[in-house]
């Protein structure tokens, strides 16, 4: 028997607009009362909250409403004496959010905040000998860690600080007999990890490694008849909480879900965006990076 398809039906009175200003007003407010109980709750994840908001921000055209300055103290002060960056004052550090402060201290063009030196010997001190990377020092191993790492010392100029060849076989040993990749060898494939994977494979030059006919065939599959997309097979598309609903614990990853649609929207229309850091085509430039998508 076969599984019945999960798919969302959208109402006859679904917004057909992008209301930009009213996403820009929601950004550029949100933490201006840090007392509310929503900012106290995103904390552990506010490095990254802070980068998605000032993309999508930048995509806009609306960077200088954001407060440059009180981000760039942010951050220097969640810099450890190991090196990495935490999500917040007083977190541990970890991969995922070491990334999302390079990438803002690089869309400022604004590196020199933290010691550089330092987030090389951190990210190096994550790598394990099967080519492996933990997301901290408690351990846990997933490609998204590999991803991040790679994306970290690419956009410092420093890829070579790693063994960059033994980080590529791990991740290759997570590609799929469908063409997709887990966060680990015989994992799921997920389009989460996909994208992370690919990623690190443009960044390492290594894109010629997928097979793009299958990997495009599972992820094509993704897409439903309410034309949303899902992560993985039999799972609902992915929803996007309305700019309309009140605030909740949860709302600084509305910051996210808006970035994330607003590159997917500059990325069809192939304008002023390239997804391989996850920053725009200027900043890349500025950067000197290769143009592993062109």
């Amino acid at each position: 028997m076969g599984t019945p398809q999960k798919d969302v039906i959208i109402k006859s009175d679904a917004p057909d607009t992008l209301l930009l200003e009213k996403h820009a007003d929601y950004i550029a407010s949100y933490g201006s009362k840090k007392d509310d109980y929503e900012y106290c709750m995103s904390e552990y994840l506010r490095m990254s909250g802070i980068y998605w908001g000032l993309t999508v921000m930048d995509l806009m055209g609306q960077l200088d409403r954001m407060n440059r300055e009180e981000i760039l103290t942010f951050i220097k002060s969640c810099q450890h004496e190991c090196g990495g960056i935490s999500a917040s004052i007083g977190h541990d550090p970890h991969l995922l959010y070491t990334l999302s402060a390079v990438q803002i201290l690089t869309l400022y063009d604004s590196i020199n905040v933290i010691d550089v030196n330092k987030i090389v010997e951190y990210v190096q001190s994550l790598q394990k000998e099967d080519g492996s990377f933990a997301g901290d020092i408690w351990g846990e191993i997933d490609t998204r860690f590999s991803f991040c790492a790679v994306a970290t010392l690419a956009l410092l100029g420093k890829l070579d600080a790693i063994n960059v060849e033994k980080a590529i076989e791990f991740v290759l040993s997570c590609m799929n007999f469908d063409g997709g990749f887990g966060c680990r060898p015989g994992s799921e494939s997920h389009a989460g990890q996909i994208y992370c994977c690919t990623g690190f494979l443009a960044i390492t030059s290594q894109l010629h490694q997928v097979n793009s006919d299958l990997l495009g065939w599972w992820l094509c599959e993704r897409q439903l008849p309410s034309g949303g997309l899902n992560g993985r097979p039999e799972k609902i598309k992915a929803e996007l909480p309305q700019i309309r609903d009140p605030p909740t614990s949860a709302s600084l990853l509305l910051g996210f879900q808006v970035c994330t649609i607003m590159l997917g929207l500059r990325f069809l229309v192939w304008f002023g965006f390239r997804k391989t850091h996850l920053l725009p085509f200027g900043v890349e430039e500025r950067l000197l990076l290769p143009r592993v998508l062109s």
